[in-house]
């Protein structure tokens, strides 16, 4: 378990292009995406500068209700969301919420759906980062 919750892995290609794939990762495992979020684009409408920042927020009422059931709490954490961003020499992270810390956060009972929550994640990000 990531000790501040936080899976973050090195991509090798844009902010743009890892949440791209992403979205198709997510897709692929009949996941709905809810909002894709430019950050950086909102920086600059604002008048303000931000390096490439996107955030995409997905998930499916399958995996996230049973958590839900389990403890309501769990659903600030959700819907699931990945984050990607590009830091000053350039190079581009992918960052997203460790379930396992989200299981221990929320005190949830039944651990094998955040497993299987966390098996897919781990999918997606390896997809959108290689």
């Amino acid at each position: 378990m990531a000790e501040n919750g936080l899976i973050v892995i090195r991509s090798p290609v844009s902010v743009s292009q890892t949440i791209d794939r992403v979205v198709a990762g997510a897709q692929k495992r009949g996941l709905l995406i809810f909002a894709r979020i430019d950050h950086g684009r909102g920086a600059a409408e604002a008048g303000m500068t931000l390096r490439p920042t996107e955030l995409v927020i997905f998930g499916h009422a399958r995996g996230g209700t049973p958590l839900m059931q389990d403890n309501q709490s769990a659903g600030i954490d959700l819907p699931l969301k990945m984050l990607a961003w590009q830091d000053g020499d350039g190079a581009v992270w992918l960052g997203y919420n460790d379930m396992a810390w989200i299981d221990k956060r929320h005190g949830l009972k039944d651990s094998n759906v955040a497993a299987a929550i966390a098996a897919a994640l781990a999918k997606i990000a390896e997809e959108a980062t290689r």
